[in-house]
This record gives C-alpha cells, sequence and structure tokens, in this order.
C-alpha cells in the first residue's frame, strides 16, 4: 500500500488519535478551545499533509504554518503547545505506516512525512521568532540581590 492511500483509509482515525495524544498532553490554550476544535485544526493539518504529500509541494504547508504562528502568537499560544499539534500527528501517521506498509517502504514513508510536517514546524518556529523579536519582553529587576555595601 502506497502512503496516500494508507492515509486516506485511515484519515478518521488518524486524526481521531492525533486529537486524545493532543488532549493528553494537557496544554492549557488547546485544553481552552476544547475537543471538537482542536480536532477541527487536526484535521486541516492531516488534510494539507497529505495535500503536500500528494502534490510533492510544501509551499501549502510553509504558508499555513507561517499564518497559524501569527495567529496563535497574537492568541497567546506557547511555540511548543503548537508544535505538540504537528507532533501529535507525526506521531500517529508513523504509527499507521508501521502497521499499514511493508518494511521496505518505511524509510521513504517516514521521510516523506517528517519532510513535510517538520517543514510546517520549522516555518512556525521561525515565524514565532520573528514575531516575538517585534514585541517587547518584560525583564526581572535584579538590582535587589546586588546592594552596594556602603
Amino acid at each position: 500500500m502506497d502512503l496516500i492511500t494508507l492515509l486516506e483509509q485511515h484519515q478518521d482515525t488518524i486524526v481521531a488519535e492525533a486529537a486524545e495524544a493532543l488532549a493528553r498532553a494537557h496544554l492549557p490554550r488547546y485544553e481552552a478551545s476544547g475537543a471538537a476544535e482542536n480536532t477541527a485544526r487536526l484535521r486541516r493539518l492531516f488534510d494539507l499533509t497529505r495535500q503536500c504529500l500528494a502534490n510533492r509541494d510544501l509551499i501549502p504547508m510553509l504558508d499555513y504554518a507561517r499564518r497559524i504562528a501569527e495567529e496563535r502568537f497574537e492568541s497567546g499560544y506557547d511555540l511548543r503547545e503548537v508544535q505538540t499539534g504537528f507532533n501529535v500527528l507525526e506521531e500517529v501517521i508513523w504509527k499507521y505506516i508501521t502497521a499499514g506498509m511493508a518494511p521496505q517502504d518505511y524509510p521513504q514513508a517516514f521521510g516523506l512525512t517528517s519532510t513535510v510536517l517538520g517543514a510546517g514546524k520549522e516555518a512556525l518556529a521561525v515565524e514565532y521568532v520573528t514575531l516575538a523579536s517585534h514585541h517587547l519582553t518584560p525583564t526581572l529587576n535584579m538590582s535587589a540581590l546586588f546592594r552596594n555595601p556602603a
């Protein structure tokens, strides 16, 4: 079985398992958004991943990751929280690759999946750093720790 066929045959269970894994992570912002919204977000990420794999085109993933970074950053999400969504989906897809594909097909399937989702995670992180560099961050006032002995 090829990777695209595998993803199409198991798309609902892959997304459901990724949503369960995301819930187990107990991430504050994702807990606040609720299970239905989180599942819908993972569905969009899954569909985009499948599209990029089928078309061998990373541009839609890069554009999506940058847009999501901006939206989540402005909403106060931590980068780790958003990257966890990518990670749980990738882990579940890997599980289905090992269960449904021949071992000799693993390297290509893992490589393609990791390339698409890895490119998304990298674009997400770069955009987060860019956005954070334009915002003032609070610093600690450490002066009380260094009293001038007189």
